[in-house]
Protein backbone atom coordinates (compact mmCIF):
# COMPACT_ATOMS: atom_id res chain seq x y z
CA UNK A 1 0.00 0.00 0.00
CA UNK A 2 1.41 3.39 -0.85
CA UNK A 3 1.00 5.65 1.92
CA UNK A 4 1.21 9.90 1.33
CA UNK A 5 3.09 11.19 4.16
CA UNK A 6 0.67 14.57 3.82
CA UNK A 7 1.67 17.91 5.17
CA UNK A 8 -1.69 20.56 5.21
CA UNK A 9 -1.18 23.34 2.56
CA UNK A 10 1.59 21.93 0.78
CA UNK A 11 3.15 20.64 -2.49
CA UNK A 12 1.94 16.87 -1.21
CA UNK A 13 -1.46 18.03 -2.47
CA UNK A 14 -0.83 17.19 -6.02
CA UNK A 15 0.54 13.65 -5.34
CA UNK A 16 -3.04 12.78 -4.15
CA UNK A 17 -3.96 14.39 -7.43
CA UNK A 18 -1.62 12.25 -9.41
CA UNK A 19 -2.68 8.90 -7.27
CA UNK A 20 -5.97 9.82 -7.98
CA UNK A 21 -5.59 10.18 -12.07
CA UNK A 22 -4.26 7.11 -11.49
CA UNK A 23 -7.34 5.21 -9.64
CA UNK A 24 -4.48 3.70 -7.43
CA UNK A 25 -5.06 2.74 -3.72
CA UNK A 26 -3.34 4.94 -0.85
CA UNK A 27 -3.22 5.54 2.67
CA UNK A 28 -2.72 8.93 4.23
CA UNK A 29 -0.67 9.84 7.39
CA UNK A 30 -1.44 13.62 7.92
CA UNK A 31 0.96 16.12 9.54
CA UNK A 32 0.59 19.85 10.55
CA UNK A 33 2.37 22.85 10.17
CA UNK A 34 3.65 24.87 12.83
CA UNK A 35 0.86 27.99 13.10
CA UNK A 36 3.67 29.86 14.36
CA UNK A 37 6.81 29.17 11.71
CA UNK A 38 4.37 26.97 9.59
CA UNK A 39 7.10 24.58 9.19
CA UNK A 40 6.94 20.97 9.31
CA UNK A 41 6.55 18.97 12.33
CA UNK A 42 9.18 17.00 13.58
CA UNK A 43 7.88 13.60 13.45
CA UNK A 44 8.57 13.69 9.51
CA UNK A 45 12.00 13.59 10.09
CA UNK A 46 11.34 9.67 11.48
CA UNK A 47 10.21 9.25 7.28
CA UNK A 48 13.25 11.02 5.49
CA UNK A 49 16.19 13.08 7.04
CA UNK A 50 15.16 16.20 4.97
CA UNK A 51 11.59 16.23 7.68
CA UNK A 52 10.28 17.65 4.26
CA UNK A 53 6.64 17.07 2.47
CA UNK A 54 5.96 15.50 0.56
CA UNK A 55 7.24 11.95 0.87
CA UNK A 56 5.84 8.74 -0.05
CA UNK A 57 6.38 4.93 1.16
CA UNK A 58 5.70 2.33 -0.77
CA UNK A 59 6.50 -1.17 1.08
CA UNK A 60 10.05 -0.81 2.53
CA UNK A 61 10.64 2.22 -0.19
CA UNK A 62 10.72 6.02 0.97
CA UNK A 63 10.32 8.73 -2.15
CA UNK A 64 11.06 12.34 -1.15
CA UNK A 65 10.83 15.60 -3.76
CA UNK A 66 7.89 16.08 -5.43
CA UNK A 67 9.65 15.16 -8.99
CA UNK A 68 11.18 12.00 -7.98
CA UNK A 69 7.58 10.95 -6.46
CA UNK A 70 5.80 11.47 -9.65
CA UNK A 71 8.17 10.05 -11.85
CA UNK A 72 8.21 7.08 -9.82
CA UNK A 73 4.98 6.32 -9.19
CA UNK A 74 4.17 7.16 -13.09
CA UNK A 75 6.84 4.33 -13.93
CA UNK A 76 5.70 2.02 -11.91
CA UNK A 77 1.91 2.38 -11.93
CA UNK A 78 1.14 4.40 -14.72
CA UNK A 79 1.01 1.93 -17.61
CA UNK A 80 1.92 4.64 -20.24
CA UNK A 81 -0.51 6.97 -18.69
CA UNK A 82 0.01 10.62 -17.89
CA UNK A 83 3.28 10.57 -19.52
CA UNK A 84 4.33 10.47 -23.56
CA UNK A 85 6.37 8.46 -25.22
CA UNK A 86 9.91 7.73 -25.03
CA UNK A 87 11.28 9.42 -28.24
CA UNK A 88 8.98 12.00 -28.68
CA UNK A 89 8.92 15.41 -28.88
CA UNK A 90 6.31 15.15 -26.41
CA UNK A 91 8.53 13.19 -23.86
CA UNK A 92 11.34 15.62 -23.79
CA UNK A 93 8.70 18.55 -23.44
CA UNK A 94 7.39 16.66 -20.34
CA UNK A 95 11.17 15.88 -19.35
CA UNK A 96 11.07 19.59 -19.36
CA UNK A 97 8.56 20.83 -17.72
CA UNK A 98 8.64 18.24 -14.70
CA UNK A 99 11.78 19.18 -13.63
CA UNK A 100 10.99 23.55 -14.82
CA UNK A 101 8.23 23.50 -11.73
CA UNK A 102 10.53 23.25 -8.80
CA UNK A 103 14.36 24.01 -10.61
CA UNK A 104 12.50 27.34 -11.98
CA UNK A 105 8.93 28.30 -11.33
CA UNK A 106 9.28 28.03 -7.71
CA UNK A 107 11.87 30.25 -6.69
CA UNK A 108 11.41 33.47 -7.17
CA UNK A 109 7.91 32.16 -5.84
CA UNK A 110 9.83 31.12 -2.40
CA UNK A 111 11.68 34.32 -2.45
CA UNK A 112 8.44 36.65 -2.66
CA UNK A 113 7.30 34.80 0.20
CA UNK A 114 10.01 35.12 2.24
CA UNK A 115 10.64 39.07 1.41
CA UNK A 116 6.76 39.19 1.87
CA UNK A 117 7.15 38.07 5.50
CA UNK A 118 10.24 40.60 5.97
CA UNK A 119 8.63 43.25 5.20
CA UNK A 120 5.14 42.81 7.60
CA UNK A 121 6.64 40.67 10.21
CA UNK A 122 6.69 42.48 13.80
CA UNK A 123 10.36 44.16 14.74
CA UNK A 124 11.70 47.08 16.32
CA UNK A 125 10.30 50.38 15.17
CA UNK A 126 14.41 51.75 14.21
CA UNK A 127 14.46 48.58 12.52
CA UNK A 128 11.42 48.01 10.64
CA UNK A 129 11.74 50.62 7.65
CA UNK A 130 15.24 49.71 6.55
CA UNK A 131 14.26 46.02 6.58
CA UNK A 132 10.91 46.71 4.79
CA UNK A 133 13.27 49.04 2.44
CA UNK A 134 15.59 46.04 1.74
CA UNK A 135 12.29 44.13 0.89
CA UNK A 136 10.67 46.13 -1.36
CA UNK A 137 14.19 46.95 -2.99
CA UNK A 138 15.07 43.15 -3.78
CA UNK A 139 11.47 42.55 -4.64
CA UNK A 140 10.98 44.98 -6.94
CA UNK A 141 14.47 44.93 -8.71
CA UNK A 142 14.39 40.81 -9.02
CA UNK A 143 11.93 38.68 -7.55
CA UNK A 144 8.79 40.11 -8.96
CA UNK A 145 10.56 40.69 -12.26
CA UNK A 146 11.35 36.95 -12.72
CA UNK A 147 7.80 35.81 -11.62
CA UNK A 148 6.57 37.69 -14.19
CA UNK A 149 9.17 36.27 -16.83
CA UNK A 150 8.01 32.53 -16.03
CA UNK A 151 4.49 33.61 -15.91
CA UNK A 152 5.24 35.02 -19.91
CA UNK A 153 6.79 31.99 -20.32
CA UNK A 154 4.47 29.48 -19.40
CA UNK A 155 1.63 31.70 -20.81
CA UNK A 156 2.74 31.38 -24.20
CA UNK A 157 3.48 27.56 -24.47
CA UNK A 158 -0.41 27.07 -23.43
CA UNK A 159 -0.56 29.74 -26.29
CA UNK A 160 0.54 26.73 -28.50
CA UNK A 161 -1.20 23.60 -27.09
CA UNK A 162 -3.98 23.04 -24.55
CA UNK A 163 -1.79 21.30 -22.09
CA UNK A 164 2.32 21.62 -20.96
CA UNK A 165 3.61 18.90 -23.22
CA UNK A 166 1.19 18.91 -25.91
CA UNK A 167 -2.36 17.87 -26.87
CA UNK A 168 -2.64 15.56 -23.57
CA UNK A 169 -2.75 16.10 -20.06
CA UNK A 170 -0.01 14.48 -18.07
CA UNK A 171 1.62 14.18 -14.78
CA UNK A 172 3.78 17.35 -16.35
CA UNK A 173 0.65 19.30 -15.93
CA UNK A 174 0.18 17.82 -12.16
CA UNK A 175 3.78 18.99 -11.10
CA UNK A 176 3.11 22.88 -12.50
CA UNK A 177 0.07 23.07 -10.71
CA UNK A 178 1.29 24.18 -7.49
CA UNK A 179 3.47 26.89 -8.47
CA UNK A 180 0.73 28.56 -10.91
CA UNK A 181 -2.00 27.77 -7.87
CA UNK A 182 0.92 29.93 -5.38
CA UNK A 183 1.40 32.88 -8.21
CA UNK A 184 -2.22 32.99 -8.34
CA UNK A 185 -2.41 33.20 -4.45
CA UNK A 186 0.14 35.30 -4.59
CA UNK A 187 2.38 36.04 -7.61
CA UNK A 188 0.62 37.97 -9.93
CA UNK A 189 -1.45 35.69 -11.90
CA UNK A 190 -4.03 37.41 -12.92
CA UNK A 191 -6.10 38.81 -16.04
CA UNK A 192 -3.25 39.45 -17.74
CA UNK A 193 -2.26 35.78 -18.26
CA UNK A 194 -6.12 33.93 -19.77
CA UNK A 195 -4.05 31.06 -21.13
CA UNK A 196 -3.21 30.35 -17.01
CA UNK A 197 -6.45 30.98 -15.10
CA UNK A 198 -8.37 28.72 -18.18
CA UNK A 199 -5.47 25.99 -17.05
CA UNK A 200 -6.50 26.51 -13.50
CA UNK A 201 -9.99 26.44 -14.09
CA UNK A 202 -9.72 23.24 -16.30
CA UNK A 203 -7.36 21.30 -13.61
CA UNK A 204 -9.68 22.11 -10.70
CA UNK A 205 -12.70 20.93 -12.62
CA UNK A 206 -10.85 17.69 -13.43
CA UNK A 207 -12.67 14.82 -11.03
CA UNK A 208 -9.74 13.37 -9.96
CA UNK A 209 -8.56 16.94 -8.28
CA UNK A 210 -11.86 17.24 -6.75
CA UNK A 211 -11.37 13.84 -4.77
CA UNK A 212 -7.61 14.58 -3.77
CA UNK A 213 -9.40 17.37 -2.19
CA UNK A 214 -12.10 15.52 -0.58
CA UNK A 215 -9.51 13.17 0.72
CA UNK A 216 -6.50 15.55 1.59
CA UNK A 217 -8.67 18.01 3.79
CA UNK A 218 -8.81 22.09 3.60
CA UNK A 219 -6.04 23.10 1.23
CA UNK A 220 -5.07 26.96 1.20
CA UNK A 221 -2.02 27.62 -1.09
CA UNK A 222 -1.52 30.88 0.14
CA UNK A 223 -0.25 29.75 3.33
CA UNK A 224 2.15 26.89 1.57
Amino acid sequence: MIVVHHLNNSRSQRILWLLEELGLDYEIKRYQRDPKTMLAPPELKAVHPLGKSPVISDGELVVAESGAIVDYLVEQYGQGRLKPAAGTPARLRYTHFLHYAEGSAMPPLLLKLVFDKVENSPMPFFVKPIARGIAQKVKGSFVLPQIALHLAYLEGELGKHPWFTGEEFTAADIQLSFPLEAAASRGGLDGKYPNLLDFLRRIHARPAYGRALERGGKYEIGKA
